[in-house]
């Protein structure tokens, strides 16, 4: 079975190495040409929670020859339109294109590829990319084993192919099937709308929000919103990593206190993350923030619902983006502040 990586950074750089050791045939394909070099020359490097050091096969979209059986999908969203493209002529009738990005894609992954093609997935894991060809594991192993993926087919069935695609991820950790993959995936963007988007907003880790109650507020207004918007579309959210995120639902301002117990339990193991957001700023990127809290924005609007916490943080990144500065934590969290000011 034919195995591609699309889009070997942080995430993808571990999964491909973790799939080859595990004696799958992987390709690792990726735009950066010095990253696909120095994969092929010295091999995949993971740090962190984790030391291994693999030696992977890695191509650039231009070296592509053979047809694949299935697809990881882990290039930011902005990017999806140029990489499926350039993937089309190497999949064939059966192929699986799975995604594995953050956001909720799959419409526009399966507008490409074809809906018959196209698996739902989330990842419960996080890493930073340090160089070409080096990933740190930011997440502990343990909770890796636990709560690695979610995956499901667009229409929510229990599929074969699903449970292979399953099988085969779980040599990098736990893999779920799920029946309600559209409720995973945005119990997923609520994890990133929170603290990625707030890691990114203020410029720091996960941990530094975790632990500022200033930061915590406004991060629990961006959870509640989520939670509302996705209400609002008929999304039911699925628990993850055995948690119901419905949970973080506000009934009002003096409900914030009572969430913050679950957070810390749900977000300590991941406190040294950085958001990848963040680390786009940090190279002078563009980031995904538009399919992240700008997704929760849009749908707002769509259904007539006010998401201020979720626009703030859209604009603060784009503003960061366009004046390729990294954000700073004292001067952002007082437009946060600002808010509850005006509630």
């Amino acid at each position: 079975m034919r195995i591609a990586i699309v889009g070997a950074g942080s995430l993808g750089t571990i999964i491909g190495a973790l799939l080859t050791e595990g004696g799958q045939n992987v390709d690792l394909i990726d735009a950066n040409e010095e990253n696909v070099k120095v994969l092929n020359e010295n091999g995949a490097q993971i740090t962190g929670f984790i030391k291994k050091h693999v030696k992977v096969n890695a191509l650039t979209p231009e070296q592509l020859e053979d047809k694949y059986d299935i697809v990881f999908l882990l290039t930011k969203q902005m990017y999806n339109h140029v990489a499926l493209n350039q993937l089309l002529p190497h999949l064939h009738t059966d192929s699986v294109v799975c995604t594995l990005q953050n956001g909720v894609p799959e419409d526009n992954v399966a507008n490409i590829v074809g809906k018959h093609r196209t698996i739902g997935g989330a990842v419960g894991f996080g890493a930073t990319w340090l160089r070409p060809g080096v990933s740190e594991l930011t997440t502990e192993w343990d909770i890796v084993q636990k709560f690695a993926f979610d995956i499901g087919e667009l229409d929510g069935k229990i599929t074969p192919r699903a449970q292979k695609i399953a099988e085969i991820l779980s040599l990098v950790g736990h893999c779920k099937v799920s029946d309600n993959i559209l409720g995973i995936k945005w119990a997923k963007l609520l994890m990133n709308a929170t603290f990625s988007g707030m890691s990114a907003a203020l410029g720091c880790t996960f941990g530094e929000v975790l632990f500022n109650e200033r930061a915590m507020y406004s991060l629990a207004h961006i959870a509640d919103e989520t939670i509302k918007v996705a209400r609002a579309l008929g999304v039911k959210m699925v628990p993850m990593q055995g948690k119901d995120f419905e949970f973080l639902e506000l009934k009002d301002e003096k409900d914030i206190p009572n969430k913050m117990d679950f957070y810390k339990e749900v977000w300590t193991p991941h406190a040294k993350l950085k958001a990848s957001m963040l680390q786009d700023l940090e190279k002078g990127k563009k980031t995904e923030i538009d399919y992240i809290n700008g997704h929760v924005s849009a749908k707002g609007r769509l259904v007539g619902m006010k998401t201020p916490y979720n626009d703030l943080v859209v604009e603060l990144v784009k503003k960061a983006e366009e004046q390729k500065i990294v954000p700073d934590f004292s001067v952002n969290i007082e437009r946060f502040d600002s808010l509850k000011v005006k509630r």
